[in-house]
């Protein structure tokens, strides 16, 4: 029998991983069709079926999840000992791939991607924007950040240096005109800007002061699932948006907005960079939650 090539039994990896040529194929730089030739190639040289293909889906058979477990603790031991090898370089190199939500991808930017660049110029951080939870192991992260609260247990946390918490926001022209609520009831008599989460449900504004805790349903004449068009349709006098304070920051500087029902905000809430923590960190992956925690440091 030849030995299957390295490059075929990654592929396999990825493909097993994912349970998805197309996405198998996005981490790797390759084709979906290349992949699946691959894979054909690489069954016929084992003489054992690997995966099950069907019009949609793709799926390892039992063969194939001996082969994939056995293959990923393989794998992950070579990962170290390449990254031993580049130690000697002097110098850290390599992708650090991290899936967040909007408003944390933007703390990322302004926080923490300059410094990366200037200390460890040979890696790129790789941000994909999803503001849904997800898998990030067998998304192909290599970390995510999330709420502390929502982060899985079996994960390590670093937390960012800024805390969040929402505010709802309204234009000093929109407020003139309707007036400022006083109360959490008084929204249903203002127009308000909805939020549509990931799940498709519509998001039920949260309020608590003094220990009583109050949840709004809230209506107007919008619903978005962007933070930054919640506030760009505040800043227009569409009505009060109840957003993270991280977005509305600068529009708040500039006096193009205006809290309300400050009394009424819950508390902030602390956001983390998130990692396995049942594996090695590669350097440039610990590059990053070096950073990471010297900007927390600094602020």
């Amino acid at each position: 029998m030849m030995r299957p090539s390295l490059n075929d039994l990654t592929a396999f990896v990825a493909v097993a991983t994912h349970r998805s040529f197309r996405r198998a194929a996005d981490e790797l730089g390759t084709a979906p069709s290349t992949l699946s030739h691959a894979m054909r190639g690489l069954e016929d040289r084992l003489g054992v079926r690997l995966l099950n293909r069907t019009t949609r889906s793709v799926a390892p058979t039992e063969a194939g999840l001996e082969l994939l477990n056995r293959l990923q603790a393989t794998l992950s031991s070579l990962d170290e000992a390449l990254d031993a090898v580049s130690a000697f370089r002097g110098q850290v190199a390599g992708t650090v791939r991290v899936n967040a939500p909007r408003v944390a991808a933007a703390a990322l930017v302004r926080d923490v991607l300059l410094r990366m660049a200037e200390r460890f110029p040979d890696v790129t951080v790789d941000i994909v924007v999803e503001n849904r939870l997800i898998d990030i192991v067998s998304g192909g992260f290599d970390a995510g950040v999330r709420l502390v609260g929502s982060i899985p247990k079996d994960m390590i946390a670093v937390p960012l240096a800024r805390l969040i918490q929402f505010v709802c926001v309204a234009s000093p022209s929109y407020l003139d005109c309707a007036g400022e609520p006083k109360t959490p009831e008084e929204l249903q008599h203002h127009r308000c800007i909805g939020h549509r989460m990931p799940s498709g449900r519509l998001y039920r504004w949260e309020f608590e002061r003094a220990g009583q805790e109050l949840t709004i349903d809230v209506t107007g004449p919008a619903v978005l699932d962007d933070e930054d068009l919640m506030v760009e349709a505040a800043m227009q006098g569409l009505g009060i948006a109840y957003v993270p304070n991280w977005v509305a920051e600068a529009a708040l500087a500039e006096g193009r907005l205006r809290t309300v029902l400050s009394s009424w905000m819950q508390g902030s809430e602390a956001v983390a960079v998130y990692y396995p923590g049942h594996r090695a960190v590669p350097p440039a992956l610990r590059a990053f939650l070096d950073v990471v925690r010297d900007v927390r440091q600094i602020k």
